[in-house]
């Protein structure tokens, strides 16, 4: 867009009333402006400046041309204010993506950001499904567990510990788990992407007890993997029905501790087998690049760090 650079120095010539003045504020030196605005009127085939020693003085086609050659290096400058604003002040929309049941996550974490930065505004989407984060203009998305390849640039949060809970309701009526075995006598609640399929035919073979669909990973403390089959009563695909599920006494779920740390603390669920080491998920931050991001996205992954690091601090993964 060179051919626009004549007009902006031109309007910047005009508008400070010397060539030198001019050149100062553009950075240039005196002869550079000069020869520029030199070179306008000879593609132009008119004067636009009479020049003095001392001073300039708009020609007719000057003054006519004036008023849109600053309209065009104001219109720069505002485009540049815009761009200073976006790198230093948080402002405008910011966009997020998160699984279901990270609301209750995205708000404390935010709230502080969005109250700090009133020209702030937020978008949370959230949806198990994996979204195009380039259509949908999302700044910064959350996943759960391993990434596939992308362009993003991924940055570690913590990990998610999973435990294995159920309401008092449910155990009052039908006992409390003592082992790792007991565990397949029980009503079992998952999600439908965790569950294997089973054909109708294949599911109660020779009349006998239904195939397992559903493997439950636990880990010892050597390291060593456990699978232990399971097979589900009741399946959603929905991270939030499932502990609602669970707390309405209709099974034992293998819930995100973070999810269900509070419902712990008020008792309307208990933590099955705590003695159980159950696999953990690496929870990451995607964002698109991470050496021009806008003020509202390096805050906002400031503030998305800080609040997944005091979640983590608050439970020792293993403990009752």
């Amino acid at each position: 867009m060179d051919e626009y650079k004549p007009y902006a120095v031109f309007a910047e010539v005009v508008h400070a009333s010397s060539m030198s003045a001019a050149a100062k504020r553009l950075g240039m030196t005196p002869s550079a402006v000069s020869q520029i605005v030199r070179g306008m009127e000879q593609r132009a085939g008119v004067a636009l400046l009479h020049r003095s020693t001392r001073k300039i003085a708009l020609t007719e086609a000057g003054e006519r041309c004036y008023p849109h050659c600053l309209r065009l290096l104001e219109a720069g400058r505002a485009a540049a204010a815009s761009l200073e604003q976006a790198r230093d002040a948080p402002v405008g929309e910011l966009r997020i993506a998160a699984p279901l049941g990270f609301g209750n996550h995205i708000a404390p974490a935010l709230a502080p950001v969005l109250t700090q930065w009133p020209l702030l505004r937020m978008s949370l989407i959230v949806d198990d499904v994996l979204i195009d984060l380039i259509s949908s203009r999302i700044d910064i998305a959350l996943r759960v567990g391993e990434l596939p390849d992308s362009t993003w640039i991924a940055r570690k949060l913590g990990q998610m510990d999973t435990v294995l809970c159920a309401a008092p309701a449910y155990l009052e009526r039908h006992g409390s788990p003592k082992s790792s075995l007991d565990l397949q006598r029980h009503h079992w609640l998952a999600l439908m992407r965790e569950v294997q399929e089973v054909t109708a035919e294949a599911a109660f073979p020779d009349g006998g007890a239904p195939l397992p669909n559903f493997i439950l990973e636990t880990v010892d403390d050597h390291g060593r993997k456990e699978l232990i089959p399971l097979q589900t009563r009741t399946t959603t695909s929905n991270q939030i029905a499932l502990r609602q599920m669970c707390e309405q006494g209709m099974g034992i779920a293998r819930l995100f501790y973070a999810d269900v740390r509070h419902a712990l603390e008020q008792g309307h669920l208990v933590r099955v087998l705590p003695q159980l080491r159950l696999p953990s998920y690496p929870l990451a931050m995607l964002t698109a690049r991470r050496d021009v991001e806008p003020a509202k996205v390096r805050i906002a992954v400031a503030a998305l760090k800080a609040y997944f690091s005091s979640l983590a601090l608050e439970h020792e993964p293993g403990s009752a």
